[in-house]
């Protein structure tokens, strides 16, 4: 029984990962949750299990690939029997396509002859009245499989809803016209229930129709750049305009009052991607449109050359720094990585979706400093771990988050959910890029217990370990640039978030202090400067203030009773 292998899903506004290794090859056998490839979003990488046991039958996302959630990227044969074998072989080309004699087509050709008869047609539903597609994004059933009436069949998505849709009749399930990843319109025919078998059995015996479909995909990749080529089996739909584009990219144009026809589209055939939309807003914010509509080009056969073109003047000047891990080679010009591309788009997309405001506070550490310096080898050798600053940060922060929920909100269209949980997600920097790690229920853990998961988070997110709920569900983020010297800084709200803190480091200044009899005088205080980014469409200066005070007072008036 075929197994399929998606693309997870991220984080909540993540629509796309990127393959960046396969740890298996086709015709190995995988253990279930043993890791199977690695992915990169914006937010993580990782390492990704396999959800079943048995033979790694075919993989349809080669490495470099970018492609949607819920997308099937590979299919794990259960019954465990080789690739090798005649009967359930898969081929890799069409010399072993041709190679392969009629005598050994498998069984599962001749149970879909089962299938003749009357044929029902299965469509893609209307799924409500402004809704005109929908994207496959599973198959629940493969051809020759037997259906039976109001068992579900596939599962869709839509701007609206994600659903299973359920068989219309009983029988075999005879062909599959729109693979998973396929964006169609409504009522266009998806599959044949009955009726003749899809695929002829000559023309390719030793073919299984589970991996028939991927073929002109994979010729499509070979005319396409790596972002493009890894949608493989996808269709972009055309809208009223006739400009090929995927909803996604809708979604965005619509948000933001732009016309697709003046978006240049550098995806086969003209298509419209979602680093062509993100482009051009960059050109013109807010929709501005230029004085007359583009027309959708057709995209030459080497897009690549756009990279090839930059001059060699705009590769970056001045000595390299030895110690920077991410200085570049002077007189080079790199592609950005995947990640890096990642965080490029997250960033730009928050910059125009959030009001950003930024407001400074100076925050007096000195009696966590002191604290921490009495109590950090008995607290190590009590829990067997380094007492860093970060924990004070999230308790304070978890405290002032109750007192002000609207801090602990996002924007839902035109209303504001306020968040049952408090997950406060920790900035953590790696060689490769930035990750955000999420503590879940933070404010229910004891200062013992936020200390472990910083640690624990750190070390998986070095190491590719993270799953996929474990960088999503974030209500509050906490960056902290001031272990790399920093006073401070102005950062940018992870989205759907409304507020971001950034900690500056922890230094000595002379600062006047005034007894309890009024009299001022100069002291060494250990001052810490702290930023809070908020956005100004649901949070307004006052209640980020106020919010700011809470989390101030909290860490100056730490005891150790708290720890």
């Amino acid at each position: 029984m075929p197994s399929d292998v998606v693309m997870p899903q991220m984080g909540e506004s993540i629509f796309e990962g990127t393959i960046t290794k396969w740890l298996k090859q086709e015709g190995e056998k995988v253990t279930r949750d043993e890791p199977l490839f690695e992915i990169s979003t914006d937010k993580v990488d990782a390492e990704i299990p396999s959800p079943a046991s048995g033979v790694l039958k075919e993989i349809r996302a080669k490495s470099g690939d970018t492609v949607q959630v819920n997308t099937v990227v590979a299919v794990i044969d259960e019954s465990g029997a080789a690739v090798a074998s005649p009967a359930l072989s898969a081929p890799s080309s069409t010399a072993q396509a041709i190679a392969t004699p009629a005598a050994t087509a498998p069984a599962p050709v001749s149970t879909a002859a089962q299938g003749a008869g009357p044929a029902t047609d299965v469509v893609m539903p209307q799924m409500g009245e402004s809704i005109f597609e929908g994207t496959i994004t599973k198959w629940l059933k493969q051809v020759g499989d037997k259906v039976t009436r109001d068992e579900p069949l596939f599962e869709i998505s839509t701007d609206k809803v994600d659903a299973e849709i359920p068989a219309p009749a009983t029988g075999v399930l005879s062909e599959i016209k729109a693979q998973a990843g396929t964006t169609v319109q409504v009522n266009s025919v998806v599959a044949v229930i009955g009726g003749a078998v899809g695929a002829a059995p000559a023309a390719a015996p030793a073919q299984t129709p589970a991996i028939s479909a991927p073929a002109a995909a994979t010729a499509a990749s070979t005319q396409a750049p790596a972002r493009v080529a890894a949608q493989q089996g996808v269709t972009a739909a055309e809208d009223e305009l006739g400009v090929r584009s995927s909803p996604l990219v809708r979604k965005i144009a619509k948000e933001n009052n732009v016309d697709l026809r003046q978006v240049p589209g550098t995806g086969a055939g003209g298509r419209v991607t979602k680093e062509d939309i993100l482009a051009f807003l960059e050109k013109h914010p807010a929709g501005a449109a230029p004085a007359q509509p583009a027309a959708v080009p057709v995209v030459p056969a080497m897009p690549s050359t756009a990279a090839t073109a930059v001059p060699a003047a705009a590769a970056p000047s001045g000595p390299a720094t030895p110690a920077n891990r991410f200085a570049g080679v002077p007189g080079t010009i790199e592609p950005m990585s995947v990640m890096r591309k990642k965080i490029a788009e997250h960033m730009v997309l928050s910059k125009r979706t959030s009001a950003h405001v930024h407001t400074v506070f100076d925050i007096d550490m000195t009696r966590i400093v002191k604290l921490r310096e009495k109590m950090k080898n008995k607290f190590q050798e009590a829990t067997g771990l380094k007492l860093t600053f970060t924990p004070f940060f999230a308790r304070a922060v978890a405290h002032a988050l109750r007192v002000w929920p609207i801090m602990n909100a996002s924007v839902e269209g035109d209303s504001i959910h306020y968040k049952r949980d408090i997950n406060i997600g920790i900035a953590v920097a790696l060689d490769w890029g930035l990750l955000v790690p999420v503590i879940k229920h933070a404010d229910e853990l004891s200062f013992v217990g936020i200390q472990r998961a910083l640690n624990d988070l750190g070390e998986r997110a070095r190491t590719k370990k993270l799953k996929p709920d474990e960088v999503s569900g974030g209500t509050f983020t906490i960056t902290n640039p001031g272990i790399f010297g920093a006073n401070f800084g102005l950062p940018i709200i992870n989205q759907p978030q409304v507020a971001i803190l950034d900690i500056g480091n922890i230094v000595k200044k002379p600062v006047v202090a005034t007894d309890a009899d009024g009299n001022d005088t100069i002291a060494i205080r250990s001052m810490m400067r702290t930023a809070i980014g908020f956005d100004h469409r649901v949070v307004d200066g006052a209640v980020a203030d106020q919010f700011m005070m809470v989390v101030k007072n909290y860490l100056e008036k730490w005891n150790e009773s708290l720890l």
